[in-house]
């Protein structure tokens, strides 16, 4: 249950086959498909009743078992006939129709064989995949930590919602943008608010951010004014690798690491921080979390005009 969400580590091989067994399709009951006559009702007696769960015994000639769907097919059985194509009365049954040998038959292995490979590594989990990975037994799986992502915002202008806005500052929308953004990839954000707007205060976050994190990612700071001390401070403990991109909005971009930590300075207004953030910042988290597909996808439609 605790890994929805979660980036798979390891391939997931089925150690059984799905379905363990030749089982029935449908509701009815379980001839020997020699044992019907081709042109007119075959009249038999029903020998024994199979529930899912439970294994009938082998299956006499001239005889039919009344079966269940998911039941196990008896030996010597090798077809079901559809409820609505017989009439039981007291325990004999009365079958309408032929039967073609392998007939609403559900094959062992049909839909999974033994030691395939049913969900790869790279796979962030859904409920679809998790109940696969429950449907061959598998009690636990492999994952990726959750990423640990310290986020930090720069600018004394910057006011908390729910406060009073002093002459000159605006609402930290940013804040909530990203760690929102971060909340529904599942990562573990850490939220280290607003610094104030000094080098020695930014030096001293991106210390602790390194120390409790994998990914930093701050909002500001990464421009060229007098005022922007963030690049400052990341070149002072650790390296710039890169800067500015050409793009707008989003130009003052910026990447680099600090000790173990990889850091990612996202521009200053709100617009430019969701979209640097979708096409740049998302997918090199994906990554590092172990996500394969990380791409957006595209798909080709044709519209088609009807009248």
């Amino acid at each position: 249950m605790d890994a929805l969400g979660r980036v798979l580590a390891a391939p997931v091989i089925s150690p059984i086959a799905v379905p363990p067994h030749d089982n029935s399709a449908m509701d009815g009951y379980a001839v020997r498909s020699a044992d019907l006559h081709p042109q007119e009702v075959t009249r038999m007696q029903v020998s024994q009743r199979i529930a899912a769960g439970s294994v009938g015994a082998p299956l006499q000639p001239q005889t039919a078992a009344r079966i269940f769907t998911g039941a196990p097919i008896p030996a010597g059985a090798d077809a079901v006939v559809m409820q609505e194509e017989a009439q039981q009365k007291d325990d004999v049954v009365a079958i309408m129709r032929a039967a073609s040998a392998g007939e609403n038959i559900r094959r062992a292995g049909e839909d999974i064989a033994v030691g395939a490979t049913i969900l790869n590594d790279g796979t962030r989990l859904g409920p679809q995949h998790i109940g696969l990975a429950a449907s061959v037994g598998m009690a636990r799986l492999p994952v990726y930590r959750k990423l640990r992502i310290a986020t930090f915002f720069t600018g004394d202008e910057l006011a908390m919602p729910g406060e009073a806005l002093a002459p000159g500052q605006i609402y930290n929308s940013n804040r909530f943008t990203l760690n929102s953004l971060l909340r529904t990839m599942d990562f573990e954000p850490i939220d280290l608010g607003t610094v104030p707007d000094s080098l020695e205060a930014t030096v001293g976050v991106l210390k602790q951010a390194a120390q409790d994190a994998d990914v930093i990612i701050t909002s500001g700071g990464v421009s060229v004014g007098e005022e922007d001390y963030v690049k400052a401070a990341v070149a002072q403990l650790g390296k710039i690798d890169l800067w500015r991109i050409a793009m707008k909005p989003g130009k003052p971009l910026a990447f680099g690491r600090i000790e173990n930590a990889a850091f990612i300075g996202l521009p200053g207004n709100p617009v430019s921080v969701f979209v640097t953030f979708c096409i740049f910042a998302r997918p090199f988290l994906l990554r590092s979390q172990g996500v394969m597909q990380v791409a957006p996808r595209s798909y080709w439609s044709r519209r088609i005009s009807i009248g």
